[in-house]
C-alpha cells in the first residue's frame, strides 16, 4: 500500500515515535549547518513529513503539533524550531481589496451556487472526500491549518525528490482544492465575513493525486493511474472520496465508447464517485476528453461580467460547448476567479512575468473551465453531506432540474447553474443514464490526442506507460472494473513509488535514453532559493523540450492567470 499522509491532521508520530494528537501548523526546522539532508532524513524515519526545503537556511518545512514542536528543539541535529510565517500569509492580504464587490471572488462565486444559504443551515460539505487529480496542493494558509487535505500518492515526475514531492510546484493544484474546500483558521461556513477565504464546500476535505510538475506536464497514464487509486482507496480509513475533480482535459481522437481514461472515469462513477471534468478551453465545439463522456459532468465557464446581477451572466467566449449530442451539463464562475497563489510556483511566476501583481500576495486571478470544475465539485460536495444516499445519477439529475438557464447571443445554453440550496430542498429523482458505456478498449496513443512527453529528442509514443511499459487497455479495463488495478505501489505491472521516479530510465523504443534524473530535475533549481524566486522561468524549466505548453489543447495550455 503506498503511504497516505494527513496534513495537519491528528495521527503524525512525533520525534519520540509516538502518536501525537491535536491541531497542527507549518514550521522552519532549521538543520546544524550542512546536516539539512540527515535532518530530512531523521524527520521522514520518524513520520514527520517534509513539505518543503529552503536549503539557503537549512530549514524543513514541516506540519508540526506544539508537542512536536518542543520534542524536536531538544533534538541534536535541529538548531531551531519555529513558526513558518511565510506559509501563512493571512496577513498580507491587501486592504484595497474588497472580496464582497469584487464578482469574481470566492465569496461571490460561493453565494451564486447558492452555498452560503447550505452553510447557513450547517451544511459544509463535512465529511466528504474530493480527489484531486492535478499538479499537487502545497501547504499555503486556508489549506494548511485545519487538515483539509490528504495527500495520496505523487505520481509526477517530482516524486523522487523529497523537497518537490506532493507539492504544487506549477501553482494549479493549489487554486483548484482552494475553490473547492479552503477555509481560514478562524471560519468554517460562515457567510457573514466575506474578507475569510472559503471554497464552496469549506467542510469537506481534498484527497491530493499528483500528477503534473512544475509545467502541468503529465501523461494520460498518469492520469489513468490516479482514477485506478481514487476508486480502489475511496473506502479507505478517512478518505470517504464521494467527489473527482478533473480540472484538465484531452484533445483525444478516438470516441469516448473506446477511450481508456473515459474508461477510467466511468468506473469511479459506477463506484459511486461522482467525477466532475472540465468542458475545456477551446472555445468551440469539440468537448475535452473525459468531459465528452455523457456520464460525467462536464462543467463550462459562466462569465459573470463583473456584476453580482446574475441576469447579464453569460457562457465564457473560451468554454468548449460540446454538441447538441453531448453538451455542457453545469456551468459555474470561471473568469478573472480570486484563487489561492503558491508563491514562487510556475504560474506564480508567469503572473509576475506579465507584469501583473495578482490580487495581492495571497490571491492571483484564473480564467478556464478549470475553475468551474473546481466550484462545480464543491457544489457536489454539499450536496452529498446532507444526501450522502445519492447516486452520481441522481446527483447530476438533481443539480440539472433546479439549476438555472443561460442565454447568451440569444442561444440557450445546455449547462445550467447549480443552486445547491434548492437542488437541496428537491425530492429524489429516479435518473438513470441510458447512454453507450465505454469499453476502454481503444489506444492510449489516441486518448493522448497532441499531449506528447519529449525529452532529449524521444517522444512517448504508442501502447505504452509512462515508464515505456507496454500497456494493454483490454487487460487494464478489465482490473479496473473490479477496482483491482493497483495492487500496492505496483500499476501496471511496474511500482509507481518515488524511488522508481528517481531512477527510471524510460528504455523502451520510442523512449530511449530519457533519463530524467539528475540536474534535470533532481538539480538546485528545485531546492532552496529557487523555490522562492524566479527559477521557474529560467532556461531549465521553461525550455525543457516538450511538445506544446503544458497539457496541450484543451487541458490546462487554455488557460490564463493574472
Amino acid at each position: 500500500m503506498m503511504a497516505v499522509a494527513a496534513v495537519g491532521a491528528a495521527g503524525l508520530t512525533g520525534s519520540a515515535g509516538a502518536a501525537v494528537a491535536g491541531a497542527t501548523r507549518s514550521y522552519l526546522v532549521q538543520a546544524q549547518s550542512g546536516h539539512l539532508n540527515a535532518l530530512t532524513q531523521h524527520l521522514s524515519g520518524q513520520g514527520i513529513a517534509v513539505r518543503g526545503q529552503l536549503r539557503i537556511i537549512d530549514s524543513a518545512v514541516v506540519q508540526l503539533s506544539s508537542a512536536q514542536a518542543a520534542a524536536l528543539r531538544g533534538d541534536p541535529l535541529v538548531t531551531s524550531v519555529t513558526p513558518n510565517a511565510s506559509v501563512s500569509l493571512a496577513s498580507s492580504s491587501s486592504s484595497a481589496y474588497d472580496p464582497a464587490t469584487d464578482a469574481n471572488s470566492a465569496y461571490n462565486a460561493a453565494e451564486l451556487l447558492g452555498a452560503h444559504t447550505a452553510w447557513d443551515n450547517g451544511v459544509t460539505g463535512q465529511g466528504v472526500g474530493v480527489a484531486l487529480i492535478d499538479s499537487g496542493v502545497s501547504p499555503v494558509s486556508g489549506l494548511a491549518e485545519s487538515g483539509q487535505v490528504v495527500y495520496g500518492p505523487d505520481l509526477s515526475f517530482e516524486a523522487g525528490y523529497a523537497n518537490t514531492r506532493d507539492l504544487d510546484t506549477y501553482g494549479h493544484g493549489t487554486a483548484m482544492a482552494g475553490l473547492i474546500a479552503a477555509h481560514d483558521p478562524s471560519t468554517a461556513g460562515d457567510s457573514t465575513d466575506p474578507t475569510n477565504y472559503q471554497g464552496v464546500a469549506p467542510g469537506a476535505h481534498i484527497v491530493s493525486i499528483k500528477v503534473a510538475d512544475a509545467l502541468g506536464r503529465a501523461d494520460v497514464s498518469q492520469i489513468i493511474a490516479g482514477i485506478d487509486w481514487a476508486v480502489q482507496h475511496a473506502h479507505d480509513p478517512g478518505m470517504n472520496i464521494r467527489v473527482l475533480n478533473l480540472s484538465f482535459g484531452t484533445d483525444s481522437t478516438q470516441s469516448y465508447t473506446l477511450d481508456p481514461l473515459a474508461f477510467a472515469a466511468e468506473v469511479a462513477w459506477r463506484k459511486g464517485i461522482v467525477v466532475v471534468a472540465s468542458s475545456g478551453n477551446g472555445g468551440n465545439n469539440a468537448m475535452a476528453m473525459p468531459a465528452a463522456d455523457p456520464f460525467l459532468i462536464a462543467a463550462g465557464a459562466l462569465d459573470t461580467n463583473e456584476t453580482v446581477d446574475p441576469t447579464d451572466d453569460t457562457v465564457a467566449s473560451f468554454t468548449s460547448r460540446g454538441t447538441y449530442a453531448r453538451g455542457l451539463d453545469l456551468l459555474a464562475p470561471g473568469v478573472k476567479l480570486q484563487s489561492l497563489r503558491v508563491v514562487g510556483s510556475y504560474l506564480d511566476t508567469m503572473v509576475k512575468a506579465k507584469g501583473s501583481k495578482g490580487i495581492d500576495a495571497r490571491f492571483f486571478r484564473g480564467n478556464g473551465t478549470s475553475q468551474s470544475a473546481a466550484l462545480t465539485s464543491g457544489v457536489v460536495a454539499l450536496l452529498l453531506e446532507a444526501r450522502p444516499q445519492l447516486s452520481p445519477d441522481q446527483v447530476k439529475s438533481l443539480l440539472r432540474s433546479s439549476g438555472s438557464t443561460v442565454v447568451t447571443n440569444g442561444r440557450t445554453s445546455t449547462g445550467r447553474v447549480p443552486d445547491v440550496s434548492l437542488a437541496l430542498t428537491r425530492s429524489t429523482p429516479r435518473a438513470r443514464h441510458r447512454a453507450s458505456t465505454s469499453t476502454g478498449r481503444g489506444t492510449i496513443a489516441a486518448s493522448r490526442g497532441s499531449m506528447r512527453l519529449l525529452k532529449d529528442n524521444a517522444q512517448l509514443t504508442g501502447e505504452v506507460d509512462v515508464f515505456g511499459n507496454p500497456l494493454d487497455t483490454a487487460d487494464l479495463a478489465a482490473q479496473e472494473a473490479g477496482a483491482g488495478a493497483w495492487t500496492g505501489d505496483f500499476w501496471n505491472g511496474a511500482s509507481w513509488a518515488g524511488a522508481s521516479w528517481a531512477g527510471a530510465s524510460w528504455a523502451s523504443d520510442n523512449w530511449t535514453g530519457a533519463s530524467w534524473t539528475g540536474e534535470g530535475w533532481a538539480g538546485a533549481g528545485w531546492a532552496g532559493a529557487g523555490w522562492a524566486g524566479a527559477g521557474w522561468a529560467g532556461a531549465g524549466w521553461a525550455g525543457a523540450g516538450w511538445a506544446g505548453a503544458g497539457w496541450a489543447g484543451a487541458g490546462w495550455a487554455g488557460e490564463d492567470y493574472s
